[in-house]
């Protein structure tokens, strides 16, 4: 996969914050080397975050924001300060811009203490330095930039790809799991669900990462697994499947062969795998009337058999024996407060960062919601969650 075909949820999440007027579209523009984002003395003119997937050097691939101002005003200004929030939420690496010529105001210091407190990596970009009479020297998380003489451009590109690789932890989706020059088996299906031409992204990216790791894969669908199985010399060190298919696939693979699917991966890469499983136990205690919300990472076409919108509250329903009620919500949507509902079910989360993924699992903890995703609760729907678990270390 080439850097310009990094999917925005792999890519590092550089979000640009700060006052109205302080300069953060010129920045953007000056550390991009490109016309990003429209500029103007006009307060305000960016009143919708403005996103750019690029390749950002020292860093590689990036998606850089430019977001409104923090201190937006009116009915419309304080909606527009919320989505800089929300996409401060999932934000790899913080630039907040404030005037070179003006002491930071109380948005700024606010915003500090919110970077603080979450462990959000950030530099404050003091802009406009060119109309100092003389620039300060730089301090810790501080540097003096100016968008129209270029000064300190190159410094504060090097200082957020500084941060931006403290901040990167080594993880894998599967090649942790894997001997290397071992075998695993991809169950994919092709079905009226499945798009066309095209493998699904955490289809993908399993795939690709064996191969960049000289893990042999060996790809069939559901049908085709017994032949499968019997063509190998011998067995798989795991089988990894689409959740959809678990019932026919488990069915069909020894249980001396490791099993698991694709979504539990996910689960494990972009959260917490330990407190999806023991939201999973809390399907038995779904009652008539109670509130589930189904929620995806994504805004995709629905079709007639939409997995989180028809498979998935069918599944729950045979399961419980009981009629809940759902709500639904998709891509950046994702409510603060989750107290009215008896449990989450989230999908795998492919399309998300991991900042923002445990961000949603963090509010579930919090409110005491018990929150599960797709493929461990059709695991445990099932009546395999136990053996879906069993390859990976942190379920031992």
């Amino acid at each position: 996969m080439s850097l310009n075909e990094t999917v925005s949820a792999e890519r590092t999440h550089i979000g640009f914050f700060g006052m109205r007027n302080a300069g953060k579209s010129s920045l953007v523009n000056a550390v991009t080397n490109q016309d990003v984002s429209v500029v103007s003395a006009v307060k305000g003119t960016t009143t919708d975050p403005v996103a750019k997937a690029m390749e950002l050097l020292p860093i590689g691939p990036v998606l850089i924001t430019d977001t409104p101002g923090i201190d937006d005003e009116g009915e419309l200004g304080s909606k527009r300060v919320e989505r800089a929030k929300k996409i401060l939420a999932g934000t790899d690496v913080a630039v907040l811009v404030c005037d070179a010529g003006a002491p930071l105001s109380g948005a700024d210091k606010e915003m500090v203490q919110y970077l603080t407190s979450r462990d959000i990596p950030y530099i404050i970009a003091r802009t406009k330095a060119d109309l100092l009479s003389e620039i300060p020297g730089n301090k810790e998380n501080e540097i003096y930039v100016s968008n129209v003489t270029g000064y300190g451009i190159e410094e504060l590109k090097n200082t957020i790809g500084a941060l931006a690789k403290n901040a990167a932890k080594e993880k894998y989706v599967v090649a942790d799991l894997i001997p290397k020059g071992g075998t695993v088996m991809l169950v994919i299906p092709v079905d009226s669900s499945a798009p066309k031409g095209r493998l699904i992204l955490p289809q993908q990216q399993v795939l690709r990462e064996l191969l960049d790791f000289h893990i042999k894969a060996v790809c069939c669908q559901p049908e085709e697994i017994k032949s499968a199985l019997a063509s190998l010399t011998s067995p798989p060190d795991l089988v990894i499947t689409d959740s959809q298919a678990f019932a026919r696939v488990s069915a069909d693979v020894p249980e001396s062969v490791a099993l698991t699917s694709f979504s539990i991966l996910f689960a494990r890469y972009k959260g917490d795998i330990s407190l999806l499983a023991k939201g999973a136990k809390a399907l038995k205690n779904i009652k008539d009337g109670d509130k589930i919300l189904i929620s995806e990472g994504c805004t995709h076409h629905r079709q007639c058999e939409d997995i989180g919108t028809v498979k998935i509250p069918k599944m729950i329903e045979k399961y419980t024996g009981a009629k809940p009620e759902y709500a639904f919500t998709s891509g950046g949507g994702f409510p603060d407060n989750l107290g009215e509902y008896a449990l989450v079910v989230h999908c795998g989360a492919c399309m998300l960062t991991e900042r923002e993924m445990k961000r949603r699992l963090a509010l579930a903890r919090a409110a005491g919601v018990p929150i599960v995703n797709y493929g461990v609760l059709i695991a445990e729907i099932t009546g395999i969650l136990d053996r879906s678990l069993s390859p990976l270390p942190e379920c031992k």
